[in-house]
């Protein structure tokens, strides 16, 4: 496990940990106003970070992105995977270059990402992944299928650090999107599975 964190990141805008998770978004804004994009804290960013590639869900994704693109939200993917996805994130990007990104894959970068991002996206199982590891380290919440890595998140309950879906099916992962979504637009709960995310890798 990798001994880095956004407390002690000097890649990252603003240092930040489970107890000073207000800072966290100082690295969104950055991010935005490195893109160019205008300063929406409150405009959900949500990150793709494995890349993609088939067994990574590619086809799920196709089926995803015109969902995606009627949401309020900014997308940043990791530029990595297969030429075939490389081509269509590219014309993504440029396409809807106000609110879609990709991330060059390169540790800094990735890192800022992480840091910046409200959730990541899997659409595969992330259990043996990376990338996993670090979306909790940063509090980039996941929203990713059920397994046994993930404790979906329970309002009632208020545990839990993902927003987790049963298949994967384009409908089950908008739902679940669209879940995080609703979530989101309450800061303080939001924070909370932040928090849990960031305390459960510690």
């Amino acid at each position: 496990m990798s001994n880095l964190s956004p407390s002690t990141d000097q890649s990252i805008a603003q240092k930040y940990s489970a107890e000073t998770l207000e800072k966290k978004i100082k690295n969104k804004t950055a991010l935005q106003k490195e893109l160019g994009w205008p300063a929406e804290s409150k405009r959900m960013m949500l990150c793709l970070p494995v890349g993609m590639t088939k067994a990574l869900g590619g086809e799920l994704l196709e089926e995803l992105i015109q969902g995606l693109e009627t949401l309020p939200i900014e997308l940043l993917i990791r530029g990595k995977g297969t030429k075939e996805y490389g081509e269509l994130f590219t014309k993504l990007a440029q396409d809807k270059n106000h609110r879609f990104a990709i991330v060059p894959d390169k540790e800094d970068a990735v890192n800022a990402m992480f840091a910046a991002a409200d959730a990541s996206l899997f659409l595969s199982d992330p259990s043996d992944l990376p990338e996993l590891e670090l979306s909790l380290k940063y509090g980039a919440i996941p929203i990713a299928p059920e397994c046994e890595k993930l404790e979906a998140y329970d309002p009632i309950q208020e545990s839990g650090v993902a927003f987790t879906y049963e298949n994967p099916d384009v409908w089950s992962v908008f739902a679940a999107i669209v879940r995080a979504l609703e979530t989101h637009r309450f800061p303080f709960d939001w924070r909370t599975v932040q928090r849990y995310c960031m305390e459960s890798v510690k």
